[in-house]
């Protein structure tokens, strides 16, 4: 068997027989290189069972440098986040993969790692494109799913188990975030670089709309068709989980919109604030754009998805500063 993964074989096949009992070998492990703050791995055994094998090996993530920093938007990684936010999902239902063993002990290995229940299907990107029955069905459970999810509500914004309070909105924060991406695909973007300013201004006048809010949803925080795994019953489970958190509501819709397209019908909500929706759909773009180049810059593998996310964002962030575009 050719083997590949960060836990020596042996060392897995005892973590996988210990947890599932003897009768379990491990045949296969594949390699399924995970996102862009995790490795994970497929492991197949001998009886046709599978599971998955989660690796949070900060030497092998892409935003290792932010995560050090300790900037807002990159304090989504790691095992403790991850254990919290399935706890807390399954405890109100929503569908996200079973954990069966989980250690983060860092005794044997300097990093944290899982074993999860392997969802047999594939990710929402495939149901896209899917006839009108199929997609009604996928992302119509979809939509249930996280209004349920959203409807979990408390008056502090942050991680479940924080619930200390902050001075701040999460908006301000986000603006000064936003500020910083945009920066940084200045140096890079000369159409950013010419347009800084006024980049810098629209983004200073959608924030100034903001009214106070008094409640803040729980988010997936980063939920693209790519973060949906769909079963063979067409049931949908919410993966990459580790980001999810008290925080505005709009802040997922405006992504939810722009990464689900036509298919954002079965998922949009009445009780959004348009100010907030234009300013994180701002936000989102710059974002993007700076994730993308920080991609390409840093070895990513999938050169050419890097490549599209920075033309799509930079792009649709130009716009704002277009007569009229930002409103649309």
């Amino acid at each position: 068997m050719k083997y590949n993964c960060h836990l020596d074989l042996n060392d897995l096949q005892q973590y996988v027989k210990e947890t599932f009992g003897a009768g379990y070998v491990v045949n296969h492990v594949e390699n399924r290189h995970g996102g862009t703050q995790k490795v994970v791995y497929k492991v197949a055994c001998t009886n046709h069972f599978s599971c998955m094998l989660y690796v949070w090996d900060l030497s092998m993530n892409y935003f290792q440098q932010e995560i050090e920093a300790g900037q807002v938007n990159q304090l989504t990684y790691g095992c403790d986040l991850f254990e919290s936010n399935q706890a807390f999902l399954h405890r109100h239902g929503i569908r996200t993969p079973q954990v069966f063993y989980l250690n983060k002990e860092r005794e044997r290995y300097p990093f944290d790692f899982a074993l999860v229940e392997y969802i047999d299907g594939l990710d929402a990107t495939h149901y896209l494109d899917a006839e009108a029955s199929v997609q009604e069905k996928v992302f119509g459970r979809l939509g249930t799913m996280l209004t349920q999810m959203h409807r979990l509500e408390r008056e502090t914004f942050g991680t479940v188990n924080d619930n200390s309070g902050s001075a701040e909105k999460c908006h301000t924060l986000e603006l000064e975030n936003a500020k910083q991406q945009l920066a940084y695909a200045a140096n890079h973007i000369s159409a950013f670089q010419t347009n800084q300013m006024k980049l810098y201004n629209k983004l200073d006048e959608l924030e100034a709309a903001i009214v106070p809010r008094a409640r803040y949803s729980f988010i997936h925080g980063e939920l693209g068709p790519d973060h949906v795994l769909v079963n063979d019953e067409l049931q949908p489970y919410l993966i990459d989980i580790e980001g999810s958190q008290y925080y505005d509501l709009e802040y997922e819709h405006s992504f939810l919109a722009f990464r689900f397209g036509d298919a954002y019908c079965y998922l949009n909500n009445a009780r959004l604030d348009r100010s907030r929706m234009l300013f994180y759909k701002l936000y989102h773009h710059l974002s993007c754009t700076s994730g993308g180049l920080k991609l390409l810059h840093r070895g990513f593998p999938n050169r050419g998805l890097a490549e599209m996310i920075v033309e799509h964002n930079y792009k649709s962030a130009l716009k704002f500063i277009e007569v009229g575009e930002g409103d649309k």
